[in-house]
């Protein structure tokens, strides 16, 4: 009875206990592991009175109407459970004239042609729809009809500029960018540029974000905004000048040493904003306003952390006095009162941001490219951060994201990240869904939307527990995938999905129909150590040769990675030398797959021009590739001992695709692409 009970309840909540592992092989996660993700959800679970009064819940929950519906352009609706038959209604839309009319006799709303949102209003309740058109913008409708594009993948942080302060900043992107638009690129996909933590900048995993709603000023570039005189002189004035050019000078980035250099400079541009131009004082402050009531709170609480680090409470708000837990908390109101010139520095670090970033991508499209930039947003937010403060009631709490055992680590995944809850979603109207795209499509021409798996399940895992310890946790993928159409119909962008991993049944094809692109990796298209050929990849996938958490593939045919993880204790010798023997196998069937394609010369540039020859709209070479570096940005696993993202290019960003072998490389790649099309 107890575990019918059981299993009722997670099947309500949308836990699934029976799952397909990437090996194929059926698994399923027993009571003990149901029970203790139940609990962490909110849910008593331990005895059969605690799962039925959890199961009513639950059922009393979902029962309730729901706030925001979606559904496709040009197909009917029914609201059976919300009205009666011939019911009146008014829909009135974001832009244009109100629509009345009445239910048909099945209780269906008339199809609606223009897609958007409206205000749906019936006799008992007032509603918003979501009206998606089918498909999200494709690379064709982007880049003047090419239907082969490429571009390249760089991490922003390691890219060089004089002057730069030892971190990437915009403008070394809006170099690149326009170096790789002459060389014929659409696209310049990027690392993460998420918010990050004020009050630890020893915390720098761009995936692990404070927000994904708000950016990390660490990237500005002021010299964008005001001039490089402006800029000048705010170094001179706050005496960085010293600073900045050892922090330059370092082989990698030194994130704290970089970051309290970036705010000094930043603390100084804001004290003599004053002075600054009319035309941008003014946009500063239509910025604030329009940012409104969100970002005041993120505003605040980065500042706030800060204090409440200081004061002994901790980075994590949820250890905070309860004077400060959550946004409209009395503590809060009055700190926003007693420190209003903070609260401007911080809204100013992310004009400056924003600003950045709209020149940087309007440049790389004025360079030709027909995409420009692709931003990338990150699977979760940690949990201490701004977002989980701001979204208590939208996020899940007392669980963490990761992934099960799989080909790339046996041991599962914790990610140490929150997600969204299913039922704060559907509960708030998808609110804090739809202006996370928002914030990262308004700049950028496309967005990468990292593990897109977890548009249909996410793995979580209770507090404490061991990866291997979760369950797969269900998401409302049909309304998710037409609110990502209509806001990269509205935005005019181009999706991907990164679909790697154990991928549940039927999702890439869904992903297809609705125009987001998957992501194919050369060294995962094979099948051991016989390699697809280019021409059977999929077409409705971009292509690249490697991934940031994959080895470049100079490092892949050396065995760098390899001799790494024997180095850190992550592979036993003898392990590591299974490795290597099975490495060996895969680069010679790699060879014997450039061979069959009719692709000679080196086997780095062939291998580029073997994935330009592939059906895909885009392929993405990394800047590691497209150097020929035998370094990765990022190595998972545990310890810091491998200096993840902290790697920085070797050449300055504006002239390192100049560097004859990777002008070769780009040429040979552009060439594949254009005969792609004939």
């Amino acid at each position: 009875m107890s575990d019918a009970l059981l299993r009722d309840l997670a099947g309500e909540v949308g836990l699934k206990p029976d799952w397909v592992d990437a090996d194929n092989r059926p698994q399923q996660a027993g009571p003990d592991v149901l029970r203790q993700v139940l609990e962490a959800l909110g849910l008593p679970a331990q005895s059969p009175e605690q799962l039925r009064q959890s199961l009513a819940l639950v059922r009393q929950e979902r029962a309730a109407p729901p706030s925001l519906l979606t559904l496709d352009q040009g197909r009917p609706l029914r609201l059976d459970r919300l009205a009666r038959p011939n019911e009146a209604f008014r829909l009135i839309p974001e832009r244009g004239e109100d629509i009345e009319g009445r239910l048909d006799e099945a209780t269906a709303l008339p199809s609606l042609a223009q897609c958007g949102y409206y205000r749906l209003q019936l006799a008992e309740r007032e509603l918003t729809l979501a009206v998606a058109p089918p498909r999200c913008p494709q690379v064709p409708e982007l880049c003047g009809g090419r239907r082969r594009a490429w571009g390249l993948a760089a991490q922003l942080y390691a890219l060089r500029e004089p002057g730069d302060g030892g971190l990437g900043d915009l403008a070394a992107l809006e170099a690149l960018a326009r170096s790789a638009a002459a060389k014929g690129a659409d696209a310049l996909a990027i690392s993460p540029l998420h918010a990050m933590f004020a009050a630890a900048r020893q915390a720098y995993s761009p995936y692990s974000p404070s927000s994904r709603l708000f950016f990390n000023e660490l990237h500005a570039a002021p010299r964008q905004v005001f001039g490089q005189a402006a800029v000048d002189r705010a170094i001179a004035e706050a005496g960085l000048a010293g600073e900045l050019h050892e922090l330059e000078s370092l082989p990698l980035v030194d994130w704290p040493g970089s970051a309290r250099a970036r705010e000094r400079l930043l603390r100084q541009l804001h004290a003599s904003f004053a002075r600054a131009d009319a035309g941008l004082r003014r946009d500063f402050q239509r910025f604030r306003r329009d940012g409104g009531e969100a970002l005041l709170q993120h505003c605040c609480f980065q500042a706030l952390q800060r204090r409440r680090d200081e004061a002994g409470d901790g980075l994590d708000w949820r250890h905070w006095p309860a004077a400060y837990g959550r946004p409209e908390a009395e503590g809060v109101r009055r700190f926003l009162l007693e420190q209003p010139e903070e609260i401007d520095f911080q809204q100013f670090c992310q004009w400056l941001l924003a600003r950045s970033l709209q020149h940087t991508q309007r440049a790389a499209r004025e360079a030709g490219m027909g995409i420009g930039l692709i931003a990338d947003l990150a699977v979760g937010a940690d949990p201490r951060g701004s977002q989980a403060w701001m979204r208590q009631d939208e996020l899940l709490a007392g669980v963490s994201v990761g992934a099960p055992p799989d080909v790339l680590n046996r041991a599962g995944q914790n990610w140490g990240i929150c997600a969204f809850s299913p039922h704060g979603l559907r509960l708030h109207g998808y609110r804090a869904f739809i202006e996370m795209l928002r914030a990262n499509l308004r700049y950028p021409g496309g967005l990468r939307i990292d593990h897109v798996l977890g548009l249909r399940r996410l793995w979580v895992i209770p507090e404490g527990a061991p990866p291997q310890a979760g369950a797969y946790l269900e998401y409302p993928l049909d309304d998710l995938l037409r609110l990502i159409c209509l806001e990269a119909w509205q935005a005019r962008a181009l999706i991907v999905g990164e679909d790697l991993g154990t991928i549940p049944e039927g999702l890439r094809e869904r992903l297809a129909e609705h125009g987001i692109l998957g992501m194919r990796v050369l060294l995962f298209e094979q099948a051991g150590g016989h390699f697809h050929a280019a021409r059977q990849w999929s077409a409705e996938a971009l292509a690249t040769t490697s991934t940031h958490d994959l080895p470049s593939l100079e490092g892949w045919r050396q065995g760098h990675d390899i001799d790494w993880r024997e180095r850190l204790g992550q592979r036993s010798g003898e392990q590591a030398r299974q490795d290597r023997e099975e490495r060996q196998r895969e680069v010679q069937g790699l060879a014997r797959a450039l061979g069959e394609d009719g692709i000679g010369g080196e086997a780095l540039d062939g291998a580029i021009e073997f994935v330009g020859r592939t059906p895909a709209p885009l392929v993405l070479l990394p800047l590691e590739d497209a150097l020929g570096s035998v370094e990765q940005p990022n190595l998972p696993g545990p310890g810091d001992e491998h200096p993840n993202w902290r790697r920085r290019y070797p050449a300055q960003a504006g002239q390192m695709l100049d560097i004859p072998a990777v002008d070769a490389r780009l040429q040979r790649l552009d060439q594949a692409r254009r005969e792609g099309e004939r």
